[in-house]
């Protein structure tokens, strides 16, 4: 699917400002507001962009904290902790991955203690391996354009 230079602005311009007018957006790209809009339909039909949502800072919410967590099932669980993890709202987002672990996961956590529940409701299950996150350099971005 190729993208032309005026849909990789719509789509940078986006990614700063989800919330952007379209009249805006028409002035940022040069082109009037009825083409904006459909330049923006254009890229939803053809599944480019598949939504809009909202970007919260979990400190703010009352999670001070945030681990990786890698999850590795025991054999035959694999099914049911996919079910468990899915049912922990603490995970923020989950990947299954090929490897060692199947599952990667990154949790939001209110404190140190608040890990060693979650991870008690997986150890049945599975075994994990975690990892305390001090910063994030590179926040979940668009891939190159």
């Amino acid at each position: 699917m190729s993208l032309d230079d005026t849909d990789r602005r719509i789509l940078a311009l986006l990614q700063q400002d989800g919330r952007m007018a379209i009249k805006t957006l028409a002035e940022h790209i040069g082109l009037s507001s009825p083409a904006a809009a459909e330049r923006l339909r254009r890229l939803e039909d053809r599944g480019v962009i598949h939504g809009f949502s909202v970007s919260a800072e979990p400190r703010a919410l009352g999670y001070p904290m945030q681990a990786i967590v890698r999850i590795r099932p025991l054999p035959g669980k694999l099914h049911a902790v996919q079910k468990l993890i899915e049912a922990i709202p603490e995970f923020g987002e989950c990947d299954k991955v090929t490897g060692e672990d199947c599952f990667i996961g990154r949790l939001y956590l209110r404190s140190i203690e608040h890990l060693d529940h979650i991870l008690e409701r997986i150890t049945d299950l599975a075994e994990t391996n975690s990892a305390i996150v001090k910063s994030q350099p590179v926040k979940r971005r668009l891939p190159p354009l």
